[in-house]
């Protein structure tokens, strides 16, 4: 009596299950979006260049923000109205704190904290600087900061005493915020870099808010703000 058996795998082609079959393929896909992931990461987040938006911000917001810091140091001095007071305190600790941020920002990028090129040669063609679309303001030169007081301006500021001193503060003060503010939303336009669009957010809300206060204090002086940058 014979019994056939047949041999294992005589018959029988073995096929991989189709979840097996897959795995391969998944996991070049996932190792392409993991790299496609990477490089935005490291191209949205590159260290900013010497002629960068950032760069360029950083350091004309830097010095914009110096001489509102001198200016409320001026008349800190000169008044004894406590909420002037407290407006030139605010804008001294926040602004040379702000001020040391760009610093560091320019110091950790490997960049010199000055530069050749123009002022607001970051925002050229953008609404500023020496190449802007529009004309400066009345008595701005191109290429210049807005908002900034001429020399002319702080002498007077430094020579001025009383109410005559609270007013030309609270004046230049609002021009010089305008200016701030336009400077920040510039950057908030040029640029998607994380930390730098954080702190340009922030000026603009804060800057803000300090004009309308600083417009309510001049208008109880019967005072009107000069000219928007």
């Amino acid at each position: 009596m014979s019994t056939d058996i047949d041999a294992p795998g005589d018959d029988t082609v073995e096929t991989a299950p189709p979840a097996r079959r897959r795995l391969p393929v998944l996991g070049l896909v996932v190792v392409l979006l993991a790299a496609a992931a990477l490089v935005l990461f490291f191209t949205r987040q590159a260290t900013p260049g010497d002629t960068s938006p950032e760069a360029g911000f950083a350091r004309d917001m830097g010095v914009h923000h110096a001489q509102a810091v001198e200016m409320s140091f001026v008349l800190r001095d000169k008044t004894s109205d406590q909420a002037l007071r407290s407006l030139a305190y605010d804008i001294i600790t926040t602004q040379s704190t702000q001020r040391g941020i760009f610093m560091g920002w320019l110091q950790q990028w490997g960049l010199d904290q000055s530069s050749g090129r123009p002022a607001m040669a970051w925002m050229s063609g953008h609404g500023h600087g020496g190449a802007a679309t529009t004309a400066p303001a009345p008595g701005t030169m191109p290429g210049t900061m807005p908002g900034m007081a001429t020399e002319e301006e702080m002498n007077r500021l430094r020579q001025a005493t009383g109410r005559d001193a609270e007013v030309l503060f609270l004046q230049l003060m609002i021009r010089h915020h305008q200016g701030g503010v336009e400077m920040a939303e510039g950057l908030l336009r040029l640029s998607d870099r994380d930390e730098v669009r954080a702190l340009a957010q922030h000026i603009v809300d804060g800057q803000n808010a300090e004009i309308r206060t600083m417009k309510e204090l001049l208008a109880k002086r019967g005072a009107q703000p000069l000219p928007a940058p």
